[in-house]
């Protein structure tokens, strides 16, 4: 699967989100380490605490499936109703996807211009924490 096909996949699965607070949708796709895809959306409610990120709903679909390494992740956002835009993760998903990421993960993001963005965890997360 390449970059953009992952990406469209994260903006298709995004339009699912449930944001009715933030309007701040979240989509991610992910590639584990055999192959498979799994996606997730942000889903918001009521007590703001609760709140699951697209990432972590990725991760628990790879999880459930199997998987137990990141090769790649991509992450697309924007409020609804627009066009998607450059959208790291936060910092909780930062370190949610370092517990399933290695070296050679690849979190990938477009900015509004399109221009693609590659990052490796040891650039979104330096000095992560580990047990």
């Amino acid at each position: 699967m390449t970059d953009d096909e992952l990406l469209e996949l994260a903006r298709k699965v995004r339009d699912q989100a449930h944001c009715p607070y933030s309007r701040f949708s979240v989509g991610a796709a992910l590639i584990d380490e055999n192959g498979r895809v799994h996606v997730g959306c942000n889903v918001e409610n009521a007590a703001y605490s609760n709140v699951s990120c697209a990432e972590a709903g990725a991760i628990g679909a790879m999880v459930a499936g199997g998987g137990k390494r990141i090769v790649t992740i991509a992450v697309a956002g924007g409020n609804m109703g627009e066009k998607s835009r450059a959208c790291t993760p936060c910092g909780g998903c930062r370190q949610r996807i370092d517990e399933f990421a290695d070296e050679n993960t690849r979190i990938i993001v477009k900015d509004d211009d399109e221009n693609w963005h590659s990052y490796s965890m040891a650039e979104l997360l330096p000095s992560s924490f580990h047990l």
